[in-house]
């Protein structure tokens, strides 16, 4: 099976090496995500364990197109009954770039005619739409001159780890933060063969997101343990494989170190967030929750890493107040957290010209539509200690 696995700008590298250590082929990265052959048992592995992809696509058709009816032809050519029964519902969704066609509605409109006119011509029936909650999920992207059909093996976006419920106002979404965690190092491993970093900390945690990821990340607990993906339901699933699979991840789980994640927050309302998703996923005794401001913090251990999304604001008025808040962020961190390695992931392009601090790497990242950048600084060890009359200059 040919596959395209979409994920947040900036992972693509990340998706690589991991499709790569779980049995995907030829795979390479393109804009805004992976491609890659996979046997079923490869995208049933994607789906259990990837902690980057958004979702596995399976390619069905590619073909040239000029007018809506060319689309609608190459809809009802596919066997759709091969692939999931009638009696389950749908949705199509279509994405473009530089197609020449007015309106994607229409086109939407006309794939959805061609899967169903194709179930009714095999099965003398056709399946219900649903656009909240699909049984299975149809893609057309269009360029310019070419369509391409994808079936959704995943169903609900892999992000949706399973123990959250709806999202708020402007979240994190888990494969992203699971990027950010790897391209800070939390996955670096010494020549001692142990992490290179023991202790972790996130000192704006908001609902827990990061830590959790973090903890999952630590325990090696395949992301999509808890949940259910669309593939499962297709006329040819394997359930003793899936049975398997799960079986595998459930064992390779290893037991997190005591006193080695640490999160907090200012706010009561995402302490209290925090302690409902940690509960939800097995860690509620395992990570460290203090309901404190940033800058009142004290390191927990001489050295570690801090992986963070502080607040951004998008009003001016929002953006100034936090802006005036960096230097003292800026002197906790070398007071406080010397011997540590600090990563800030945020939508202020200016962030470490306000800590004072000077980033050992910029990684470009994308948070939906909104340009960020994530800002890996080593805070070394006794380099904000004030010189003494009696040393040397």
């Amino acid at each position: 099976m040919l596959v395209f696995a979409p994920c947040p700008r900036g992972l693509e590298e990340l998706l690589v090496a991991e499709f790569s250590t779980l049995g995907l082929t030829k795979v390479a990265a393109v804009g805004g995500g992976v491609q890659a052959e996979a046997s079923q048992v490869a995208l049933c592995m994607a789906n259990l364990h990837s902690r980057y992809a958004t979702r596995l696509l399976v390619k069905l058709a590619e073909k040239p197109y000029q007018k809506e009816d060319d689309i609608y032809k190459m809809a009802r050519d596919i066997a759709w009954h091969e692939w999931f029964d009638v009696s389950q519902s749908i949705r199509v969704n279509t994405t473009a770039v530089k197609s020449p066609l007015k309106s994607l509605d229409f086109v939407t409109l006309r794939v959805k005619d061609g899967v169903c006119d194709r179930f009714r011509a095999d099965r003398g029936a056709r399946p219900n739409v649903d656009t909240n909650h699909p049984d299975q999920r149809i893609q057309l992207f269009l360029t310019e001159t070419t369509a391409t059909l994808y079936i959704d093996s995943s169903g609900e976006p892999l992000w949706q780890r399973g123990y959250r419920g709806a999202a708020g106002q402007a979240p994190l979404k888990e494969n992203l933060a699971a990027g950010i965690l790897a391209l800070a190092g939390w996955n670096d491993i010494g020549e001692d063969g142990k992490p290179v970093y023991q202790t972790f900390l996130d000192p704006m945690c908001g609902s827990g997101t990061i830590v959790i990821e973090a903890a999952w990340m630590r325990t090696h607990t395949a992301p999509g343990l808890s949940r259910r993906f669309a593939c499962e339901r297709w006329a040819k699933a394997d359930k003793a494989l899936w049975a398997k699979l799960r079986a595998d991840a459930r064992a390779a789980i290893k037991p997190l170190p005591e006193d080695t994640l640490f999160a907090s927050d200012a706010h009561p309302g995402a302490i209290a967030a925090t302690h409902r998703h940690l509960e939800q996923v097995g860690f509620a005794n395992a990570v460290a929750i203090m309901e404190s401001n940033f800058v009142e913090l004290a390191a927990p251990a001489e050295s570690g890493l801090i992986v963070t999304n502080p607040p951004y604001g998008v009003r001016l008025s929002e953006q100034d107040a936090l802006r005036a808040e960096y230097p003292e962020w800026g002197r906790t961190l070398k007071q406080q957290f010397a011997g540590w390695t600090a990563a800030f992931f945020t939508g202020d392009l200016e962030l470490t010209r306000g800590l004072g601090l000077k980033p050992r790497r910029r990684f470009p990242l994308k948070n939906g539509a909104l340009d960020c950048r994530l800002f890996v600084i080593d805070l070394v060890a006794g380099f904000h200690r004030r010189q003494k009359p009696s040393e040397p200059s």
